[in-house]
């Protein structure tokens, strides 16, 4: 595996991971996906990194899949290929640690899904998103599974259907993007909401995280259901206890971790 292919560093409690393949554009290919599978594992078992920035070099943010890998191929090679796609997409899901795509340029195909499976996104003016396997004879389904969790049905629909690209700010009134900065401000804006997020409890992120994510498909009943559950567990957790008796006494907490 070529770990080149991801950049790490943590700094001030945040992992960024750089995408790190332009003359490919960032090409989500097999060698690629098991390096960020990789990093997202030790990230997990790293407690002193309490967020992620998802972010990358070159002209594209990400092009989607090396269509090189797929043609010519088996069933077998295929499977694995997109089985491993979405390991990583659902590693970023279940991550206990928020994660923010840092967005500069064009998010194609499985790069938009990797946009879109991220907590936050945070793009350039310039950025793009497209969902264009339809123009080559391959829907774009399983980038879909993201894109329409993060969009809705009609624009999930629209872009998986024409393939034409959205802005960055069409992206953010969709609701794909969370914010759209000049091009100048992108990685400085994107650290700031990530140091602005970690100064809440690790524990409290990463279980507000899994609860959101398990209850979101449900209906309403079963939804709160699931969120009460977790807010019975939450209330009775140390860091919770010390956040609320810091409030009363009129005092910045102190986390467990």
């Amino acid at each position: 595996m070529e770990s080149s292919l991801v950049m790490y560093e943590a700094v001030d409690g945040v992992a960024v991971l750089t995408l790190n393949h332009p003359a490919k554009r960032n090409a989500l290919s097999r060698s690629m996906l098991e390096s960020l599978r990789e990093h997202l594992r030790r990230i997990a078992a790293q407690p002193d990194v309490r967020a992620v920035i998802i972010r990358a070099v070159g002209p594209a943010f990400s092009a989607g899949h090396d269509l090189r890998e797929l043609v010519g191929g088996t069933a077998e090679d295929a499977e694995a290929l997109f089985a491993l796609c979405t390991e990583v997409m659902e590693g970023i899901r279940t991550l206990p640690k928020p994660v923010i795509a840092q967005v500069h340029a064009v998010a194609t195909a499985a790069g938009c899904q990797l946009a879109a499976s991220c907590d936050l996104v945070v793009a350039a003016e310039e950025a793009t998103f497209a969902t264009p396997g339809v123009r080559i004879g391959l829907f774009c389904t399983t980038p879909g599974v993201a894109l329409v969790r993060a969009v809705g049905q009609k624009k999930a629909m629209e872009m998986l259907l024409t393939g034409l690209p959205i802005s960055a700010r069409e992206a953010e009134r969709a609701g794909l993007v969370n914010r759209v900065v000049s091009a100048d401000r992108l990685d400085h804006e994107t650290r700031s909401l990530a140091q602005q997020i970690i100064t809440a409890s690790a524990y409290t992120l990463g279980i507000g995280k899994r609860a959101f994510y398990d209850q979101v498909s449900l209906d309403r009943p079963r939804a709160y259901e699931v969120a009460e559950r977790v807010m019975v567990e939450n209330t009775l957790a140390r860091d919770a206890q010390e956040g609320m008796q810091a409030f009363l006494e009129k005092r910045p907490p102190k986390w467990k971790r």
